[in-house]
């Protein structure tokens, strides 16, 4: 077995794990905002919570899906990589995130410092790989996305 094969290994697992096992799924009690998303081609959907602490930062996000594994453990993730962050910090991270599910790469994973943020979302870059997996990795996202701009509703690209 391969180096490669024992990293693809390993990504699987974590999409597993958080895929069976989410840490942050269920709706809380109280929201500041939330959004919906559906990936009416596979059936996937999400809706996304989350509060505004007092600086203005996501605090305490969470989901609520039906769907394939990679949907909700991006969505598991996602929820992991912007607690504490602004507003326009989980934007940031949103584009980087839906360039590597795009095109695999990561730059800022293997730049010198490295992004942490980024490197635990790296399991997901093998969906650039399957173009209609990409919707899946990307769907709890762009949800995120709609409800920071408190559009309620994602619109799928």
């Amino acid at each position: 077995m391969s180096a490669s094969d024992d990293v693809r290994d390993l990504y699987q697992e974590v999409i597993l794990e958080h895929g069976m096992r989410p840490r942050h799924a269920g709706r809380p009690e109280r929201f500041d905002a939330t959004a919906k998303g559906d990936n009416p081609m596979c059936g996937d959907r999400v809706e996304v919570f989350f509060s505004y602490g007092p600086d203005g930062r996501i605090v305490d996000p969470r989901f609520d899906a039906r769907g394939c594994a990679i949907s909700i453990a991006s969505a598991d993730l996602m929820a992991e990589a912007v607690v504490g962050l602004a507003p326009e910090g989980a934007r940031q991270v949103f584009a980087r995130f839906r360039d590597m599910a795009r095109t695999g790469a990561c730059p800022a994973c293997d730049a010198q410092e490295g992004d942490a943020t980024m490197a635990m979302l790296r399991p997901l870059a093998g969906v650039h790989d399957y173009p209609s997996r990409v919707k899946c990795a990307t769907l709890p996202w762009h949800a995120l996305m709609a409800a920071l701009q408190g559009e309620g509703q994602a619109s799928s690209e």
